[in-house]
């Protein structure tokens, strides 16, 4: 009998939607090889967190990936010259915390990655329910995009089929911690905040902490979010 794991690439910020996603590829029995692309975001802390949520759930390899989008700029994460906006749920434009093709881009090194470790599937956890309306978080894009990766890629070629999974895209913000809470996920591990310090501190005030804040207390969860 053949027991042997599936392997599966992680895209793994450190913050909560892609540690669930890590946590329901592990439920799934799947062989995790966690990957952190350190982009030249606005802080280490997200990365830090990435590393001892890996840690905890006990992947087989954690990789951290440099790449350097500050060259570009174009978004309040990768400029600091552009203030990271409060939420605005009624503003209706996409914010100037998007970066400018960032789920392609970090989607094409996971790619790369799964060739390398024989994957089949790689997880990203894009949500477009309770989000700030990100083009690349669609599920348009999704298809779209493993459609792409089985005709660019060897394995594709070979027959060996690559599945994009994104668990949470259809899930609001309250179902994705209620997912989380039952898997046993600890949630204290994570930073979701776009501008927390160094240590980990959220400012309580961007999109990313009000849809989280919303979110553990639609699902009625105690939220372990150190704010600063």
């Amino acid at each position: 009998m053949n027991t042997e794991k599936e392997q599966a690439v992680i895209l793994l910020s450190g913050g909560l939607d892609s540690s669930t996603c890590l946590a329901i590829a592990k439920d799934q029995g799947y062989e995790c090889y966690t990957l952190a692309i350190d982009y030249g975001q606005r802080h280490q802390a997200e990365l830090n967190a990435s590393a001892q949520v890996a840690k905890h759930l006990d992947v087989a390899r954690h990789q951290v990936m440099p790449l350097d989008l500050t060259q570009f700029g174009g978004s309040a994460l990768t400029d600091r010259n552009i203030d990271v906006p409060e939420f605005d749920k009624s503003r209706g434009v996409i914010p100037s915390t998007y970066v400018p093709a960032r789920n392609t881009i970090f989607l094409s090194i996971a790619l790369a990655y799964a060739e390398v470790v024989k994957a089949d599937a790689i997880f990203i956890g894009v949500n477009a329910v309770d989000y700030s309306g990100y083009p690349d978080c669609r599920p348009a894009f999704i298809d779209a995009y493993e459609i792409m990766a089985n005709l660019a890629t060897k394995a594709g070629v070979e027959g060996h089929k690559l599945r994009i999974h994104a668990p949470l895209i259809n899930l609001s913000k309250a179902e994705i911690i209620q997912k989380g809470n039952q898997l046993g996920f600890d949630y204290g591990l994570t930073v979701s905040c776009y501008q927390a310090t160094e240590n980990g501190l959220a400012c309580g005030h961007c999109d990313s902490c009000c849809y989280r804040k919303q979110g553990f207390k639609e699902a009625g969860i105690a939220d372990p979010t150190r704010y600063a």
